[in-house]
């Protein structure tokens, strides 16, 4: 099969942006990307998307035949934030909005709706979407209510235009805490498309808990973490049937997530544990209840599926660069996508959504210098078609590679993880490195894919180390397990050994070395810095923890039972070690330079976190930078504030650790750390 790549023509008018001269502009790092998401239609006709319009997030519907487009703005000053459709002609689509001074919008839990050419715009479910319309069924009168209730799509149902099922998240008003009401258990809803009146068809017996419904539409499974904080798989033969406990991480200490249904349905494929218990893939067989294991390997990120969403035909991966291994080889779609990593070489490729028929099919591509681009795909004329960028001002020659590597733990652990050196500068020795920790921790992990915070590090000449830590997602429950309750201990040194193994490999120069991170990334750098006093000379805590015990009654975390019982099983029980773990209570051991960034209206990590321990080293005399945004949450969302904090960082970094030659002069000596 040969595909020809032609220019896809003025389905959105954006404008071109020549390369930027170096070094990237910071300001080009910390803008919100133009395109977010790009879906086509059942009948392959129209293309919908999520653009930004004059600061705001629109939904676009463009003509593929005619090129005509249409923008639907949501109501009030609200801005789309997930869209889906559900027949050939409308969409439905959930919104966030600024209520309170916070920059970032907040999802509001209402599910509204629009046709493609911009009629029949309405709110479907939420606390606005009462009206005095109503709908006939048999011989009784419906209409839909307002509710203070939380929605998502569950299935589209492709079978029918007029229903889709909807996840709805409820609250018990009458018990309010500190959070809001009391969590009722998740259900699944059918929903009429065009008059939102909806109706319950499943409950699941967990109070935190996913749904999967089978290829017909039945929900079938339910699954989640308890109180006990151990996952459960709860099961059903169809609709009408009660729900049968088949899996508890209690009795057998394994977790396998149902994912979906084959096509003979016959069969239930499961993400597991794998033969060598660092990830799998497993069909459970309906008849038997016995799994069977497909697929081992680690680094799963996701998997594809056909275009008619009956089955799965590729695993995808990334314990290093993206890697796909093909279940069903001889599927249409596997061939395709095979071909399609050949003409895009050294990207990730992978398929957004197809028309009913499979005729044409939106294609993402992306890679660790490219935020993505959208393709259309045309079965009948055998050609690809570009139809938009995600940040068209990000040029991917510009930018610099990340290399996978692995290493061993001190105590035997494999370790995955990313070196990204600046451009230019790829065997350079000795270079001014930042060690930056992502958030999380559990079940969360560095990938190869853009990261503007490491490419802005980059592009001023910092040799960037990522490592996924104990903990971390994509390797299996073995290796989630292995980090609870290692907080400032073994997950510290997972990222202590990489440190030393990238100074080993004269990556780094030992003197000229930061930590830096965000939320638990922030922890870990400022504990990183107590317990290696030597060997960071900065470190970066970006929205924090830095008291534990605080951490088990402020924020958002405890204020459930589920809460409670999660920090006892990531922090642990004893107060004493916990609080012997925290950076606020090991002042006396930092020697590195502290820079604290910190969001007053961030919930997850009240602001009390960063200012307990900016008061503290200030009651010491210790000079530290201090970046407070009132307005800002748990990350920073406007792009000033987040190009001044770029700014910040690099005087800090600047001042600290020097910096190496910009990737415009890769010749140039390195400077030395300014005031050392």
């Amino acid at each position: 099969m040969a595909i020809r790549f032609v220019a896809f023509a003025a389905l959105l008018v954006v404008s071109l942006v020549s390369i930027a001269a170096e070094p990237v502009p910071l300001a080009d790092f910390a803008k919100h990307h133009q395109f977010v998401d790009a879906k086509i239609s059942p009948d392959g006709k129209h293309l919908a998307a999520t653009s930004i319009i004059e600061g705001k997030r629109v939904l676009s519907f463009i003509d593929l035949a005619g090129g005509v487009g249409v923008t639907v703005h949501p109501r009030d000053d609200d801005e789309v934030y997930e869209f889906w459709w559900v027949n050939d002609k409308r969409v439905l689509y959930s919104v966030a909005q600024n209520a309170t001074i916070l920059e970032e919008p907040e999802l509001t839990g209402e599910l509204f709706a629009a046709n493609y050419d911009g009629s029949g715009t309405d709110t479907l479910f939420g606390y606005r979407a009462s009206d005095s319309r109503s709908g006939s069924t048999g011989s009784h009168i419906q209409k839909k209510e307002s509710e203070y209730a939380w929605g998502s799509m569950e299935n589209t149902l492709r079978d029918s235009d007029d229903e889709a099922l909807i996840y709805v998240r409820r609250m018990n008003w009458s018990h309010v805490t500190s959070a809001g009401g009391e969590q009722l258990h998740p259900e699944v809803r059918r929903i009429n498309v065009k008059t939102g009146i909806n109706r319950s068809i499943a409950v699941s017996p967990l109070a935190r808990a996913n749904f999967l419904t089978d290829n017909q539409g039945a929900v079938r499974f339910t699954s989640g973490t308890g109180n006990d904080q151990k996952f459960k798989v709860f099961y059903r033969a169809d609709d009408k049937a009660d729900w049968e406990l088949i899996l508890d991480e209690s009795d057998n200490s394994k977790v396998a997530t149902p994912l979906g249904f084959n096509r003979a349905g016959d069969g239930v494929y499961f993400a597991c544990a794998g033969s060598k218990g660092r990830g799998g893939l497993c069909l459970w067989d309906v008849a038997t209840r016995t799994f069977k294991t497909l697929w081992s390997g680690t680094g799963v990120i996701g998997y594809e599926y056909t275009f008619d969403e009956q089955d799965i035909f590729a695993i995808r991966t990334m314990p290093g660069r993206v890697a796909v291994t093909l279940v069903h080889k001889q599927a249409e779609e596997a061939r395709l996508l095979a071909e399609l990593m050949g003409s895009f070489p050294g990207s990730d490729v992978n398929f957004v959504s197809a028309s009913k028929d499979g005729k044409k099919v939106i294609v993402q591509v992306q890679s660790d210098r490219d935020p993505g681009s959208f393709y259309l795909y045309d079965a009948d004329a055998k050609k690809v078609s570009f139809l938009l960028s995600r940040a068209e001002w990000i040029k991917p020659e510009t930018l610099a590679v990340m290399e996978p590597f692995q290493i061993r733990a001190r105590d035997g652990l494999e370790l995955h993880g990313y070196l990204t050196k600046p451009l230019g500068q790829e065997e350079t020795k000795n270079l001014p490195m930042v060690v930056y920790v992502h958030g999380g921790p559990y079940h969360v992990q560095d990938g190869w894919k853009y990261n503007a915070n490491v490419q802005m590090l980059a592009s001023r000449g910092y040799a960037v180390l990522q490592v996924n830590f104990r903990g971390s997602g994509g390797y299996g429950g073995g290796f989630v397990e292995a980090g609870y309750g290692e907080w400032g201990a073994k997950m510290q040194d997972d990222v202590t050994d990489a440190t030393r193994w990238a100074i080993e490999q004269g990556v780094a120069d030992p003197k000229r070395i930061c930590i830096f991170g965000g939320s638990y990334g922030g922890y870990a750098a400022l504990q990183g810095a107590v317990r290696e006093p030597d060997m960071y000379q900065c470190a970066i805590g970006y929205a924090g923890v830095y008291d534990l015990v605080l951490m088990k009654s402020r924020g958002d975390i405890p204020q459930s039972i589920f809460g409670e019982k999660y920090l006892e099983r990531a922090l642990g029980k004893d107060d004493a070690v916990i609080a012997q773990r925290s950076p606020i209570n090991n002042i006396d051991r930092i020697k590195a330079k502290v820079m604290l960034i910190v969001g007053g209206q961030d919930k997850r990590v009240p602001p009390v976190q960063g200012e307990s321990l900016h008061n503290a080293l200030a009651k010491r005399g210790i000079d530290h930078e201090w970046l407070y945004q009132r307005t800002e949450g748990h990350a920073f969302y406007d792009e000033a504030n987040v190009t001044d904090m770029f700014e910040k960082i690099l005087a800090f970094l600047g001042r600290n650790i020097g910096t190496a030659a910009p990737s415009a002069n890769p010749a140039a000596a390195p400077s030395a750390p300014a005031g050392n």
